[in-house]
């Protein structure tokens, strides 16, 4: 089984120099495994347009139409990827980020490339310790996307090392905290009116 690729956490408090291997693997076109405060992802930087074109792959899907998530921050980094947002929109995103909620929100209309064409994007924040220390040292946002089991009984698999057995050839490293959640985020489409919930899943419901 290979292990040269995992990085394991044993604490609240992120191993700054495997956040540092993160970040280097990262700004260089990698693509890595990594937990969230839901289940486990897989993503690359924004910016790194030929492995996003392999995340599209692997769900299937062409890149344009790809159901990717981007990961800021903060609120204040969402604002070179959303248009600007009303109170109403503010306070709930205010209210639930950072937290286990995926939200729908109308794109500005100069995405980067090669997401220019989108007009709406899902932003996530986490709450995740790993990403709190990794994504302040980052030049873009990551997309990433859920890792979906293939067993259709079991939804998301939880185990790291199964994880990186199964996706080690398109991995450059894994950042592991042990056994995952298997319950997902909850997605809202703040674009509606009313907003309207699209999957129930970690997090309690805003309304």
């Amino acid at each position: 089984m290979p292990q040269s690729k995992l990085r394991t956490f044993y604490s609240q408090k992120p191993n700054l120099i495997f956040i540092k291997e993160a970040v280097e693997v990262l700004e260089q076109g990698g693509m890595i495994i990594f937990p969230t405060d839901t289940v486990y992802a897989l993503g690359c930087l924004s910016s790194q347009g030929d492995r996003l074109k392999d995340l599209a792959r692997i769900k299937g899907v062409k890149l344009e139409h790809a159901p990717l998530s981007f990961i800021f921050e903060d609120i204040r980094s969402l604002s070179s990827f959303v248009r600007p947002m009303n109170s109403q929109v503010f306070k709930l995103v205010k209210r639930l980020l950072p937290g286990p909620y995926t939200l729908i929100m109308e794109a500005v209309q100069k995405l980067p490339k090669p997401f220019q064409k989108r007009r709406t994007i899902g932003v996530r924040i986490s709450d995740h310790p790993i990403l709190k220390a990794l994504l302040p040292l980052l030049s873009a946002p990551i997309v990433c996307t859920s890792i979906h089991d293939p067993d259709e009984i079991v939804d998301y698999t939880t185990d790291p090392e199964i994880l990186l057995e199964r996706w080690d050839s398109e991995i450059e490293l894994m950042l592991s905290d042990g056994y995952g959640s298997n319950v997902p985020s909850t997605v809202i489409d703040l674009t509606k009116q009313p907003f309207e919930v699209l999957r129930e899943g970690a997090g309690e419901l805003p309304f």
